[in-house]
């Protein structure tokens, strides 16, 4: 029998160690879904794009998240599993939204960018709770080559998030109010 540390001193049986098991592999094939989802839509904001620094912005994290589904499959073969993705509803509501406001906004504005900005934030923090999230499981269950690798992920979707809210202050919604 297992045993872990926390405040209090618990068993954790070997039933217990594969319902989280189970519960672990089934997040990263949400994350996994939800990343070769993204990494189809954000071509589709960077197009929509006002600014050149959103644009860029949009366009590197698409090359970022392509290296995450890579990464996440990487991590599927460290565990034994097959890499398979299940339908993330959360990052499909997300990225619905993110269609909605470019529909319901005009080309070539501000507004439209600052939109842009707060519809990626979603999808980073949504990110940035699985990956984290994630990589205290990984820890849990002694796979702390995994935990390193979501780690890394998890950094990235954080420089994203900075980089989002620095471009939102630093003249997008100053902008946007000017409209």
């Amino acid at each position: 029998m297992k045993t872990t540390t926390s405040k209090a001193t618990k068993k954790v049986t070997e039933a217990d160690s594969e319902k989280l098991t189970e519960l672990f592999v089934d997040g990263l094939k949400d994350i996994y879904w939800a990343e070769k989802h993204l990494a189809k839509a954000l071509p589709k904001m960077a197009k929509a794009s006002t600014s050149e620094e959103l644009k860029t912005a949009f366009e590197m994290h698409t090359k970022e998240t392509e290296e995450h589904a890579s990464r996440l499959e990487e991590i599927f073969g460290l565990i034994g599993e097959k890499a398979q993705a299940k339908k993330c509803a959360a990052m499909e509501g997300l990225l619905e939204e993110a269609t909605e406001i470019i529909d319901s906004t005009d080309k070539n504005t501000m507004v439209r960018d600052c939109g842009l900005i707060m519809a990626a934030q979603k999808v980073e923090h949504y990110e940035i709770a699985s990956y984290g999230t994630l990589r205290n499981i990984a820890r849990t269950l002694g796979h702390s080559d995994v935990a390193d690798m979501l780690q890394v992920t998890l950094d990235q979707e954080g420089d994203t998030d900075h980089k989002l809210t620095e471009l939102a202050e630093a003249y997008v919604n100053e902008e946007a109010s000017a409209e």
